[in-house]
Protein backbone atom coordinates (compact mmCIF):
# COMPACT_ATOMS: atom_id res chain seq x y z
CA UNK A 1 0.00 0.00 0.00
CA UNK A 2 2.88 2.34 0.81
CA UNK A 3 4.36 1.76 -2.63
CA UNK A 4 1.04 2.56 -4.27
CA UNK A 5 0.85 5.88 -2.38
CA UNK A 6 4.39 6.80 -3.42
CA UNK A 7 3.67 5.99 -7.07
CA UNK A 8 0.39 7.91 -6.94
CA UNK A 9 2.02 11.05 -5.57
CA UNK A 10 4.85 10.77 -8.08
CA UNK A 11 2.34 10.33 -10.89
CA UNK A 12 0.42 13.39 -9.70
CA UNK A 13 3.52 15.59 -9.91
CA UNK A 14 4.71 14.30 -13.27
CA UNK A 15 1.17 14.26 -14.62
CA UNK A 16 0.81 17.97 -13.85
CA UNK A 17 3.85 18.68 -16.04
CA UNK A 18 2.54 16.46 -18.84
CA UNK A 19 -0.78 18.28 -18.50
CA UNK A 20 0.99 21.62 -18.98
CA UNK A 21 2.69 20.35 -22.13
CA UNK A 22 -0.58 18.84 -23.40
CA UNK A 23 -2.36 22.14 -22.77
CA UNK A 24 0.30 24.02 -24.74
CA UNK A 25 -0.12 21.65 -27.69
CA UNK A 26 -3.92 21.94 -27.55
CA UNK A 27 -3.83 25.76 -27.48
CA UNK A 28 -1.85 25.88 -30.73
CA UNK A 29 -3.91 23.10 -32.32
CA UNK A 30 -7.17 24.93 -31.60
CA UNK A 31 -5.77 28.14 -33.10
CA UNK A 32 -4.02 26.81 -36.22
CA UNK A 33 -4.83 23.09 -36.56
CA UNK A 34 -1.11 22.37 -36.29
CA UNK A 35 0.72 20.17 -33.79
CA UNK A 36 3.79 22.11 -32.69
CA UNK A 37 6.49 19.45 -32.42
CA UNK A 38 8.98 22.18 -31.48
CA UNK A 39 7.14 22.84 -28.21
CA UNK A 40 9.55 20.74 -26.15
CA UNK A 41 12.65 22.23 -27.75
CA UNK A 42 11.32 25.74 -27.15
CA UNK A 43 10.80 24.88 -23.47
CA UNK A 44 14.31 23.44 -23.30
CA UNK A 45 15.83 26.59 -24.76
CA UNK A 46 14.03 28.89 -22.34
CA UNK A 47 15.17 26.71 -19.44
CA UNK A 48 18.77 27.13 -20.59
CA UNK A 49 18.20 30.89 -20.62
CA UNK A 50 16.94 30.68 -17.04
CA UNK A 51 20.06 28.71 -16.04
CA UNK A 52 22.22 31.29 -17.81
CA UNK A 53 20.58 34.00 -15.69
CA UNK A 54 21.15 31.96 -12.52
CA UNK A 55 24.83 31.49 -13.32
CA UNK A 56 25.16 35.25 -13.77
CA UNK A 57 23.94 35.85 -10.22
CA UNK A 58 20.21 36.32 -10.74
CA UNK A 59 17.98 35.00 -7.92
CA UNK A 60 15.87 31.92 -8.64
CA UNK A 61 12.59 33.80 -9.00
CA UNK A 62 14.10 36.28 -11.44
CA UNK A 63 15.38 33.37 -13.55
CA UNK A 64 11.96 31.73 -13.28
CA UNK A 65 10.32 34.85 -14.69
CA UNK A 66 13.03 35.06 -17.38
CA UNK A 67 12.07 31.57 -18.56
CA UNK A 68 8.36 32.43 -18.75
CA UNK A 69 8.92 35.78 -20.50
CA UNK A 70 11.39 34.26 -22.95
CA UNK A 71 8.88 31.51 -23.66
CA UNK A 72 6.22 34.13 -24.32
CA UNK A 73 8.56 36.03 -26.68
CA UNK A 74 9.88 32.92 -28.44
CA UNK A 75 6.37 31.67 -29.19
CA UNK A 76 5.39 35.04 -30.65
CA UNK A 77 8.54 35.22 -32.80
CA UNK A 78 8.12 31.68 -34.14
CA UNK A 79 4.51 32.36 -35.12
CA UNK A 80 5.16 35.82 -36.57
CA UNK A 81 8.41 35.12 -38.44
CA UNK A 82 8.20 31.44 -39.39
CA UNK A 83 4.61 30.20 -39.23
CA UNK A 84 2.78 33.28 -40.56
CA UNK A 85 4.38 33.19 -44.06
CA UNK A 86 3.25 29.56 -44.60
CA UNK A 87 -0.13 29.67 -42.85
CA UNK A 88 -1.97 29.29 -46.18
CA UNK A 89 0.19 26.34 -47.21
CA UNK A 90 -0.89 22.71 -46.63
CA UNK A 91 -0.84 21.78 -42.91
CA UNK A 92 1.99 19.30 -43.48
CA UNK A 93 4.28 22.18 -44.44
CA UNK A 94 3.80 23.82 -41.05
CA UNK A 95 4.35 20.50 -39.25
CA UNK A 96 7.65 20.05 -41.10
CA UNK A 97 8.51 23.64 -40.19
CA UNK A 98 8.02 22.92 -36.47
CA UNK A 99 10.24 19.85 -36.80
CA UNK A 100 12.86 22.10 -38.37
CA UNK A 101 12.58 24.53 -35.44
CA UNK A 102 13.06 21.58 -33.08
CA UNK A 103 16.25 20.50 -34.84
CA UNK A 104 17.63 24.06 -34.98
CA UNK A 105 17.04 24.73 -31.27
CA UNK A 106 18.47 21.37 -30.21
CA UNK A 107 21.56 22.08 -32.32
CA UNK A 108 21.85 25.70 -31.17
CA UNK A 109 21.58 24.94 -27.44
CA UNK A 110 24.86 22.97 -27.12
CA UNK A 111 26.63 25.56 -29.27
CA UNK A 112 25.59 28.36 -26.92
CA UNK A 113 25.40 26.63 -23.53
CA UNK A 114 27.39 23.39 -23.92
CA UNK A 115 26.12 19.88 -24.48
CA UNK A 116 27.01 18.35 -21.13
CA UNK A 117 24.38 17.27 -18.63
CA UNK A 118 23.83 20.02 -16.06
CA UNK A 119 21.85 20.32 -12.88
CA UNK A 120 19.07 22.83 -12.41
CA UNK A 121 18.10 24.05 -8.94
CA UNK A 122 14.67 23.55 -7.46
CA UNK A 123 12.69 26.39 -5.92
CA UNK A 124 12.09 24.45 -2.71
CA UNK A 125 13.35 21.34 -0.98
CA UNK A 126 12.96 18.07 -2.87
CA UNK A 127 12.96 16.05 0.36
CA UNK A 128 9.61 14.53 1.34
CA UNK A 129 7.54 16.38 3.93
CA UNK A 130 6.77 15.20 7.45
CA UNK A 131 3.50 15.65 9.31
CA UNK A 132 4.23 14.80 12.92
CA UNK A 133 5.84 11.37 12.88
CA UNK A 134 4.41 10.53 9.44
CA UNK A 135 6.73 10.87 6.44
CA UNK A 136 4.93 11.85 3.24
CA UNK A 137 6.72 11.11 -0.06
CA UNK A 138 5.68 14.50 -1.43
CA UNK A 139 8.22 17.31 -1.28
CA UNK A 140 7.61 21.07 -1.04
CA UNK A 141 8.87 21.36 -4.62
CA UNK A 142 6.31 18.76 -5.74
CA UNK A 143 3.63 20.85 -4.07
CA UNK A 144 4.96 23.97 -5.80
CA UNK A 145 4.98 22.15 -9.15
CA UNK A 146 1.38 21.02 -8.78
CA UNK A 147 0.22 24.42 -7.53
CA UNK A 148 2.02 26.31 -10.33
CA UNK A 149 0.53 24.20 -13.10
CA UNK A 150 -2.98 24.23 -11.65
CA UNK A 151 -2.77 27.98 -10.95
CA UNK A 152 -1.70 28.75 -14.50
CA UNK A 153 -4.47 26.55 -15.87
CA UNK A 154 -7.06 28.39 -13.78
CA UNK A 155 -5.72 31.73 -15.05
CA UNK A 156 -5.93 30.55 -18.66
CA UNK A 157 -9.44 29.21 -18.09
CA UNK A 158 -10.57 32.56 -16.71
CA UNK A 159 -8.85 34.34 -19.59
CA UNK A 160 -10.64 32.32 -22.25
CA UNK A 161 -14.03 32.11 -20.55
CA UNK A 162 -14.42 35.44 -18.73
CA UNK A 163 -12.61 38.14 -20.72
CA UNK A 164 -13.19 39.89 -24.03
CA UNK A 165 -9.64 39.07 -25.10
CA UNK A 166 -10.24 35.38 -24.50
CA UNK A 167 -13.49 35.56 -26.46
CA UNK A 168 -11.68 37.17 -29.40
CA UNK A 169 -8.99 34.49 -29.30
CA UNK A 170 -11.59 31.71 -29.30
CA UNK A 171 -13.47 33.35 -32.16
CA UNK A 172 -10.29 33.75 -34.22
CA UNK A 173 -9.45 30.09 -33.71
CA UNK A 174 -12.96 28.90 -34.51
CA UNK A 175 -13.58 30.94 -37.69
CA UNK A 176 -10.89 33.34 -38.85
CA UNK A 177 -12.84 34.77 -41.79
CA UNK A 178 -15.96 35.65 -39.80
CA UNK A 179 -13.75 37.06 -37.03
CA UNK A 180 -12.06 39.39 -39.52
CA UNK A 181 -15.46 40.62 -40.68
CA UNK A 182 -16.30 41.39 -37.06
CA UNK A 183 -13.17 43.53 -36.71
CA UNK A 184 -11.03 41.05 -34.77
CA UNK A 185 -7.32 41.20 -35.56
CA UNK A 186 -6.92 37.48 -36.20
CA UNK A 187 -3.17 37.68 -36.77
CA UNK A 188 -2.58 39.25 -33.36
CA UNK A 189 -4.82 36.68 -31.71
CA UNK A 190 -2.88 33.80 -33.28
CA UNK A 191 0.42 35.35 -32.22
CA UNK A 192 -0.86 35.73 -28.68
CA UNK A 193 -2.07 32.13 -28.70
CA UNK A 194 1.36 30.84 -29.72
CA UNK A 195 3.01 33.08 -27.13
CA UNK A 196 0.80 31.82 -24.29
CA UNK A 197 1.27 28.20 -25.36
CA UNK A 198 5.03 28.67 -25.42
CA UNK A 199 4.92 30.21 -21.94
CA UNK A 200 3.01 27.18 -20.62
CA UNK A 201 5.65 24.93 -22.19
CA UNK A 202 8.42 27.02 -20.62
CA UNK A 203 6.81 26.50 -17.22
CA UNK A 204 6.84 22.74 -17.79
CA UNK A 205 10.51 22.90 -18.80
CA UNK A 206 11.60 24.75 -15.66
CA UNK A 207 9.57 22.50 -13.35
CA UNK A 208 10.80 19.18 -14.78
CA UNK A 209 14.47 20.21 -15.16
CA UNK A 210 15.51 19.55 -11.51
CA UNK A 211 14.45 15.90 -11.76
CA UNK A 212 15.46 15.10 -15.37
CA UNK A 213 18.61 17.30 -15.35
CA UNK A 214 19.30 19.70 -18.18
CA UNK A 215 20.61 18.70 -21.62
CA UNK A 216 19.54 19.64 -25.16
CA UNK A 217 17.05 16.79 -25.66
CA UNK A 218 15.68 16.43 -22.15
CA UNK A 219 12.21 17.73 -23.13
CA UNK A 220 11.69 15.27 -26.01
CA UNK A 221 10.29 12.62 -23.68
CA UNK A 222 8.04 15.17 -21.97
CA UNK A 223 6.74 16.26 -25.38
CA UNK A 224 5.88 12.66 -26.31
CA UNK A 225 4.03 12.03 -23.05
CA UNK A 226 2.32 15.44 -23.23
CA UNK A 227 1.21 14.72 -26.80
CA UNK A 228 -0.15 11.35 -25.67
CA UNK A 229 -2.09 13.12 -22.92
CA UNK A 230 -3.47 15.62 -25.44
CA UNK A 231 -4.63 12.79 -27.72
CA UNK A 232 -6.14 10.98 -24.74
CA UNK A 233 -8.17 14.00 -23.66
CA UNK A 234 -8.87 15.33 -27.15
CA UNK A 235 -6.87 17.87 -29.14
CA UNK A 236 -9.84 20.26 -29.15
CA UNK A 237 -10.43 20.16 -25.39
CA UNK A 238 -8.23 22.12 -22.95
CA UNK A 239 -9.89 20.42 -19.92
CA UNK A 240 -9.32 17.10 -21.66
CA UNK A 241 -5.63 17.95 -22.06
CA UNK A 242 -5.33 18.50 -18.32
CA UNK A 243 -7.13 15.25 -17.48
CA UNK A 244 -5.21 13.37 -20.16
CA UNK A 245 -1.85 14.64 -18.91
CA UNK A 246 -2.65 13.67 -15.33
CA UNK A 247 -3.87 10.25 -16.48
CA UNK A 248 -0.63 9.66 -18.39
CA UNK A 249 1.36 10.69 -15.33
CA UNK A 250 -0.46 8.17 -13.13
CA UNK A 251 -0.28 5.41 -15.75
CA UNK A 252 3.45 5.82 -16.38
CA UNK A 253 4.19 5.98 -12.67
CA UNK A 254 2.36 2.72 -12.05
CA UNK A 255 3.92 1.01 -15.07
CA UNK A 256 7.41 2.15 -14.10
CA UNK A 257 6.92 1.25 -10.44
CA UNK A 258 5.44 -2.20 -10.90
CA UNK A 259 6.91 -3.37 -14.22
CA UNK A 260 10.12 -1.37 -14.62
CA UNK A 261 11.02 2.07 -15.97
CA UNK A 262 12.05 0.58 -19.32
CA UNK A 263 8.40 -0.13 -20.06
CA UNK A 264 7.13 3.42 -19.45
CA UNK A 265 7.41 4.43 -23.11
CA UNK A 266 5.77 1.18 -24.17
CA UNK A 267 2.95 1.91 -21.71
CA UNK A 268 2.41 5.34 -23.26
CA UNK A 269 2.33 3.79 -26.73
CA UNK A 270 -0.24 1.19 -25.65
CA UNK A 271 -2.46 3.91 -24.16
CA UNK A 272 -2.16 6.03 -27.32
CA UNK A 273 -3.02 3.14 -29.65
CA UNK A 274 -5.94 2.05 -27.46
CA UNK A 275 -7.45 5.54 -27.40
CA UNK A 276 -7.02 5.99 -31.16
CA UNK A 277 -8.78 2.66 -31.76
CA UNK A 278 -11.65 3.17 -29.33
CA UNK A 279 -12.20 6.94 -29.43
CA UNK A 280 -10.00 8.57 -32.09
CA UNK A 281 -11.05 12.15 -31.24
CA UNK A 282 -10.22 11.76 -27.53
CA UNK A 283 -12.23 11.12 -24.42
CA UNK A 284 -13.45 14.72 -24.11
CA UNK A 285 -14.08 15.50 -27.78
CA UNK A 286 -17.86 15.71 -27.33
CA UNK A 287 -17.48 18.32 -24.59
CA UNK A 288 -15.26 20.54 -26.76
CA UNK A 289 -17.78 20.40 -29.60
CA UNK A 290 -20.59 21.53 -27.31
CA UNK A 291 -18.48 24.37 -25.87
CA UNK A 292 -17.63 25.70 -29.34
Amino acid sequence: MGRFVVLTLNGLTEGAIYAAMALALVMIWRATRVVNFAQGAMAMFTTYLALFALERGAPYWAAFIVALLCGLLLGAVVERVLVRPVESAPPLNVVILTLGVLLVLEALAPMLFGGQIRSFPAAFSIVGMRVGSLAIPFSPFDLFTLGSVLGLMVILLLLFQKTDLGLRMRAAAFNAEVSRLLGIRVGRMLTLGWALASMVGALAGVLIAPSLLLYPTYMDQVLVFGFTGAILGGLDSPPGAVVGGLAIGFALSYVGGYFGSDLETVGALVILVAVLMIRPRGLFAWQSQRQV
